[in-house]
Formats: structure tokens, C-alpha cells, sequence
């Protein structure tokens, strides 16, 4: 039996040496779809390469929102494929293909340093991405994608990063229409980067998007998933599916091919192969729901991928954004506040109302680090109960809410938790300082 292994989903090929032996099949030539838009009622219109317009019901309501008028509603069409087709369509909008060329030195010949010869060789990785943030007007927009997909370790720059990266937009997918982008930051850790294009015609002139975005705590086994990325390299497709798990981790070896890195992911169904890196998951309303990062590659094994949470994904693209855009640095900035949090009970919780199932979990205190800002706030046992920073009030339900709150802190943002000590309420005040921020 092979041996299972977790593999990050971008594909790497050499230049010089590529080429695709692909199997001859008839089939009839199904026209291609050439622009998509929402017209005055909220409709999505696809137009195809013959000219014909296909009308795929409203998605969008007659203020902007979801819904009809505004409502928080599901996309009013009839018929399941018209669901996937109309999310697959919003979502494709914001989809890009993402092409990184590397230079790398390699030694021929002997087998010590300084004997033998050296040669240069050009490869290229191909992933995926999503378009976070749009400016039309400027042309300029911050772009999501995996860490592995930009970083080669044999990279000859020093920081591994690609410095040739473009990006393709659906339809756009020629050498001519390539848009070159640039590194902003990431994390090796988290597997997430973002990638900056300013001034492109391409933006200006196309009927993109900028993504909407899922809140990921709220998806459930069972919810749709559509993966939507660069497969195989091959250009963007669309696979769907169904959330398996709303939450787990998974252990790997990072894109260095040394540092082990724990990820938490949703898992999904939704085919992914090689390329899909970075690329978005969706939900039936084709809002972002997670950036598929990974896969299982084994045997026996069929249709278990991976993506890590959209509420991480931004969190952490926000972080990059805030810490790294037009400075030096290149990594996420996560605040630690000195304290190891455990699930000290776990039940699935059935709503009566909506007809789904989740985890809920009671979250309390395991550890407090000597000296850190926790110290003398929180003691071993106590349970957190939520936590509000700048207004915004979480319910501390799962473990991962502390964890993830880490990222989206800022140095001066006070975080009030609410806590049970015993059999009493009380809250709690810590403020975040320059000291506690690491570098991932």
C-alpha cells in the first residue's frame, strides 16, 4: 500500500523541458463565456463566444446585497445546477491564474563546493488566486494566494520569493494579457501571501471583481463547495462539492521541504489537483468560504482536499496588508498574549430552526507564560466566554476563536474577555503592546 501523503496543490515544471502528452477525444465544441454581468433587476447574464446571452436569475438584490431587495437569501434560480452555475459564475469573476518564474544555480559535476561547473536553470510554478481588494479606477488591487505557490527554496533571490510573478484573469489566460504583479508579504507558517497589481488596463477595462467574503465560522458539514482555480495549470476550472469537515488540522512539511507547520483547514470533496494553490472555495452564493491549499495524495484515497478557512485567509492577507504594504517587512504580525487554551468539553449542537448541526466547545484557560500580558489577568481554569475588540463581540465557542483573534489585533487595541472564574462572571482588559508581537 502507498504511503499517504499531504501534498500542497501547485504544480512546478521546468521551461526548457516541459510538454504535455495529452490523449485525442470528439467531442463537440461548446462556445466559451466571454463577459458576464448584473443587470438592473439583480440578474447575472452570461454571453458566449456565438453571441448568445444565457440569463441566470438574480443573485444580487436591488440594494447591492444578497438576496432578493436586500435580503440574506440563497440566489433566487431554479434548479441545483443553476445555483452552482450562477456561484461558479460570481466567483469566477474574481479567479485568477498566477504564474511564478524562478532562476536556480545547480552544480554539475563534482561533489564538493568549488569543484565541477554551475549552471542556471528557469522553472515555473502555477497556482491560483483571488482578487481581495479592487480599486477599477486605478487599475490596482491586493490579490490572496498560497505561500507555496510565489516561494521555491533553490530560488536564487534571497528571500526565496519570486521576482517575475503574473497573473492571468478568467478568459484573459494569453502571454499578452499576463499583468504582473508583486510580492507584498506572507507566511510560511499560515500558508498565505498577497500579491500587489497597480495600473492595469486589464483591471480597468474587464468585468472582475473583488471577492465576497463567507464568514467561515458559520459553515457546516454538508454546505456546497466549489473550488475554483488554475488545475493542473491547465487554466481556471470549477469543481464542486460538499464541506466534509468544518475544522481539523493538518501536519506537513512546509514549502522550505524542512519546517513541519500544523494548518487548520476545512475539509471538502471538491476535486483539487496540482494548480488549484491559492485558488478560492466557495459557497452556494459564491462567497468566499476558504483558499484550498492542500490535498491527500494516496491509493486509496479520492477527493479529500483541504482550504484553509476564509475568516484566517483574510485575517491574515489584512495583517500583510497592514504590516507589510509599503515597508520592509514581509511577514505576519500575530500578537501573543501568553496563554495555551484547551477544549475542555465538545458536543454537536442541533438547530431545530435551520436544520444544521455544529461543534460547540467550552474553551478555558490550560497555561499562562510568566511575564506575558496574560499574567496576573488569567488563571489556569478559567473559561473564556467571548472576547470583543473595537466594539466587535466574539462567542468563544470553538478553540480556534482565541487563536484566530490573535491576528486581527493591532498594537494599542484593548481586548476585553469575558471569562467564568469558579462559578462567577467577571471580565477581564488586556492591551496589546509592541513587545508581543512575533514575526510567522
Amino acid at each position: 500500500m502507498k504511503t499517504k501523503i499531504i501534498s500542497f496543490t501547485c504544480i512546478i515544471c521546468l521551461l526548457c523541458c516541459f510538454s504535455l502528452a495529452l490523449t485525442a477525444c470528439q467531442s463537440e465544441q461548446m462556445p466559451g463565456v466571454v463577459d458576464a454581468e448584473i443587470n438592473n433587476s439583480g440578474e447575472l447574464i452570461l454571453i458566449y463566444q456565438d453571441g448568445t446571452e444565457q440569463n441566470l436569475g438574480v443573485v444580487v438584490g436591488k440594494d447591492g446585497s444578497d438576496g432578493v431587495n436586500g435580503e440574506d437569501g440563497a440566489l433566487v434560480i431554479d434548479g441545483y445546477e443553476s445555483v452552482v452555475s450562477a456561484a461558479s459564475a460570481k466567483g469566477l469573476r474574481s479567479a485568477v491564474s498566477i504564474v511564478c518564474n524562478f532562476k536556480a544555480t545547480v552544480q554539475q559535476g563534482g561533489w564538493r563546493p568549488g569543484y565541477g561547473s554551475t549552471t542556471t536553470k528557469e522553472y515555473s510554478s502555477a497556482g491560483s488566486g483571488v482578487i481581495y481588494q479592487l480599486d477599477k479606477n486605478e487599475g490596482d488591487a491586493f490579490i490572496i494566494t498560497n505561500y507555496h505557490v510565489v516561494y521555491d527554496a533553490s530560488s536564487n533571490t534571497e528571500n526565496g520569493i519570486s521576482d517575475d510573478i503574473s497573473v492571468y484573469l478568467y478568459g484573459s489566460a494569453t502571454e499578452e494579457r499576463a499583468i504582473k504583479a508583486t510580492y507584498v508579504g506572507g507566511s510560511i507558517y499560515y500558508d498565505i501571501a498577497v500579491l500587489r497589481v497597480e495600473d492595469s488596463e486589464l483591471l480597468k477595462d474587464t468585468n472582475v471583481s473583488q471577492i465576497e467574503i463567507s464568514d467561515s465560522d458559520k459553515v457546516v458539514v454538508g454546505d456546497s463547495a466549489i473550488a475554483i482555480g488554475n488545475a493542473k495549470g491547465y487554466g481556471i476550472s470549477v469543481s464542486s462539492g460538499i464541506v466534509s469537515v468544518d475544522s481539523e488540522y493538518i501536519t506537513m512539511t512546509a514549502a522550505d521541504n524542512r519546517t513541519e507547520v500544523s494548518f487548520r483547514v476545512m475539509r471538502v470533496d471538491a476535486a483539487v489537483n496540482s494548480g488549484n494553490s491559492g485558488g478560492g472555495l466557495f459557497d452556494g452564493q459564491g462567497k468566499l468560504i476558504g483558499i484550498v491549499n492542500a490535498k491527500i495524495v494516496d491509493e486509496g484515497v479520492e477527493n479529500i482536499g483541504y482550504a484553509i478557512p476564509s475568516n484566517v485567509a483574510v485575517s491574515i492577507a489584512n495583517n500583510i496588508i497592514d504590516y507589510c504594504y509599503g515597508t520592509d517587512m514581509e511577514r505576519v504580525q500575530r500578537a501573543l498574549i501568553g496563554i495555551t487554551v484547551n477544549a475542555t468539553d465538545s458536543k454537536a449542537v442541533y438547530d431545530t430552526e435551520t436544520g444544521r448541526i455544529s461543534i460547540q466547545e467550552t474553551v478555558s484557560v490550560y497555561e499562562v507564560s510568566k511575564g506575558s500580558l496574560a499574567d496576573g489577568v488569567l488563571q489556569k481554569g478559567d473559561v473564556l466566554l467571548s472576547a470583543t475588540v473595537n466594539g466587535e463581540k466574539t462567542d468563544i465557542t470553538r478553540q480556534y476563536h482565541i487563536i484566530d483573534m490573535m491576528l486581527n489585533v493591532r498594537v494599542g487595541d484593548v481586548v476585553t474577555l469575558e471569562i467564568l472564574r469558579g462559578n462567577e462572571k467577571s471580565t477581564v482588559q488586556i492591551t496589546i503592546t509592541e513587545n508581543c508581537l512575533t514575526a510567522y
